[in-house]
């Protein structure tokens, strides 16, 4: 790639949050930038990108194992030598600051829990919607998803400063712990046993939003308490997930109104 070319495209990475090369990584993770996620490119095993590994880990960083293809296809400089980050736009909090912020409104906690939610401008639309409904989080698993990243952010059209964002690493124990704590699950699914309106959304839940493709997985389908169907008086037997997570909080704003 041509050296004008390199430093056009530098910026242009940089302000969507894409960090590449060695030293570029290890100085963010040194200076302790908000991380998203590490790629690291399987199967390399050199000294460098082992202390780019121990140092994630230690940092709570989710490393993932990347082919060079992929790597190749995410990169913007052509000059990743084996190592990708994506920063975070914003620090993840914790589930219990999710529901003490809600206790502290003196109101039944609304939370949205998003199951693999892949699609960054999903992610931004779901924290968007959930940021003017008054819900008062988003959670979301460590592994095959969006994250906080520069997309999102975009996409969120200046919620993600405002709607908090947990991260987990395993929905299904997520979803047992907020029963526990008095919250009732309601999933979104096509075959749902409880329509959308005799949903009965205005005590403690959570609304948890399946992936694109496969909506809800098994297990964290298991562990709601409901699954709420919407329905649909067309030819097209499923919704965009980002506008069924609108439904079902629009729904909840109501009846808590």
């Amino acid at each position: 790639m041509a050296e004008k070319e390199l430093k056009k495209s530098l910026p242009e990475a940089q302000a969507d949050g894409i960090i590449e090369g060695r030293n570029a990584v290890i100085e963010a993770l040194r200076s302790g930038t908000a991380m998203d996620k590490i790629y690291l490119a399987k199967g390399e095993t050199d000294k460098t990108l082992g202390h780019i590994a121990s140092k994630a880990r230690a940092a709570g960083i989710v490393m993932v194992e990347a082919d060079r293809r992929k790597l190749d296809a995410m990169s913007r400089t052509h000059a990743h030598q084996g190592v990708i980050a994506l920063a975070a736009v914003r620090e993840y909090v914790t589930v219990e600051s999710l529901l003490s912020a809600a206790a502290e409104k003196g109101e039944p906690p609304l939370l949205v829990v998003c199951d693999e939610i892949s699609d960054p401008h999903n992610l931004g639309a779901i924290l968007r919607t959930a940021e003017c409904a008054g819900a008062h989080g988003v959670i979301i698993p460590k592994r095959r998803s969006a994250g906080l990243t520069a997309i999102v952010a975009k996409t969120s059209a200046g919620a993600v400063s405002y709607m908090p964002v947990a991260r987990v690493a395993n929905l299904p124990s997520l979803l047992k712990d907020l029963k526990k704590q008095g919250l009732w699950i309601f999933g979104t699914a096509a075959g749902g046993n409880t329509t959308l309106y005799e949903a009965d959304l205005k005590g403690p839940a959570a609304i948890v939003i399946g992936s694109e493709g496969d909506g809800m997985s098994r297990l964290v389908s298991e562990n709601c308490d409901f699954l709420v169907s919407i329905p649909m008086k067309g030819r097209i037997s499923s919704l965009n997930a980002s506008a069924a997570a609108a439904i079902l909080l629009y729904e909840a704003v109501r009846q808590r109104s």
